[in-house]
């Protein structure tokens, strides 16, 4: 069988007999060997009835959400190719020649732009249409270098074992996002086409919620971007809260005193603490199949080995020691002025610290270098981006 067209289905009563019937028409009209399959969620209006009557098949996926019931249609289709779309006859069954050629082509995913095909009054809120699919789109592009203009659109096509391989596991309206991400970073050949979204034929709200979907999606994105959500902030962090420990810890900088040296120290300790977190969180997904293998990381662990960041940590922990002797040698047991003795106690505080992060991190890091126990989620492929 080369096409499986996946429907998720929940309580679409009054737009299912439309969808299906024309999913057939156009397999019938194309003379495709393909199937419809109709993922239900749970529906309780006789969709199920009505999707067997007109010759789908039925998927009964008891896990609730729309990616549960999209990746539980997708595991069950027998086509070679699967077209997934929303049975709210929002999108045009009969169109999908421009999926299958560009399947036929090679593409392991063709993504709908809904954009570059157009957008019927209504059929998108404003919210939708001027902010939130364009803003997380943008976002979805700079975090991991995606083509896809358009990363929620309900309708693209893929074939079947490429994203299988992928593992995707959210259950979410974040799934739409989750297939873009992975199949970009499994660098999987992906091409989009023309969509037209138009207004849907349902008469009850839609299941979509916007903020908390939007908040999933964008939570999903920055997750998944360790580089961006962790790694730059902290560098930067690191930079400025180290700059402003030096400069500080010899003379006032203007009205920046003392208080500004401890605020400083502070920041210096969040953003290494996220530069680590930015080097683990990558070296873990990595691990356990969630993102794919970075050579970076790699070349990190073996130049940046246990040993040597323990001997780091033995250095900057001693020269913190040593600012703390000196700091209580100078100490004659009466009321000193902070403006004095912090500018010596803070930077070796802060020098010993991050003496003790430095050890804790390589340590874990180290412990995630070691061979896994239960095989990985080979997920994302051959892919050596970071994101």
């Amino acid at each position: 069988m080369e096409l499986s067209i996946v429907m998720p289905c929940l309580d679409e009563a009054e737009t299912l007999e439309t969808c299906v019937s024309k999913a057939f028409r156009f397999l019938e009209g194309s003379g495709i060997d393909g199937e419809v399959v109709v993922a239900d969620n749970g529906s309780t209006d006789g969709s199920q009835d009505i999707a067997r009557r007109l010759g789908a098949r039925v998927v009964d996926v008891a896990e609730k959400g729309y990616g549960a019931a999209l990746r539980g249609g997708i595991q069950a289709a027998a086509g070679q190719f699967v077209i997934m779309g929303d049975a709210d006859d929002s999108y045009d069954f009969l169109h999908l020649g421009p999926f299958v050629d560009a399947l036929r082509a090679g593409n392991d995913l063709v993504m709908g732009n809904r954009f570059a095909g157009g957008v019927e009054a209504g059929a998108m809120p404003a919210l939708h249409r001027y902010l939130g699919n364009p803003v997380l789109s943008f976002i979805g592009r700079l975090l991991f270098r995606s083509s896809s203009g358009d990363f929620h659109c309900g309708l693209r096509g893929f074939r079947r074992q490429a994203i299988l391989d992928l593992h995707l596991q959210t259950s979410g309206m974040e799934f739409a996002s989750e297939m873009v991400v992975r199949a970009t970073l499994a660098d999987l050949p992906i091409t989009e086409v023309p969509t037209t979204l138009s207004k849907d034929g349902r008469s009850r709200p839609p299941h979509l919620r916007s903020w908390r979907d939007g908040w999933r999606h964008l939570r999903f994105l920055l997750l998944f971007s360790p580089r961006w959500l962790f790694l730059y902030p902290g560098l930067l962090l690191t930079f400025v809260g180290s700059v402003g420990v030096a400069a500080l810890s010899v003379t006032p900088v203007g009205i920046l005193d003392v208080n500004t040296l401890v605020v400083a120290s502070g920041v210096t300790f969040i953003g290494y603490q996220s530069v680590w977190f930015a080097i683990l969180s990558k070296a873990f997904a990595s691990r356990e199949g969630l993102l794919p293998p970075d050579d970076r990381i790699e070349t990190f662990r073996r130049r940046f080995a246990l040993e040597k960041a323990l001997l780091l940590a033995l250095v900057l922990g001693l020269c913190g020691l040593v600012g703390l002797v000196v700091a209580v040698g100078r100490w004659d047991f009466a009321p000193q002025n902070p403006r004095d003795s912090l500018r010596l106690v803070v930077p070796s505080v802060t020098v010993l610290v991050l003496a003790f992060q430095t050890a804790l991190a390589s340590l874990l890091l180290s412990v995630l270098g070691l061979p896994s126990a239960r095989p990985a989620a080979a997920s994302t492929g051959v892919g050596t981006g970071a994101r």
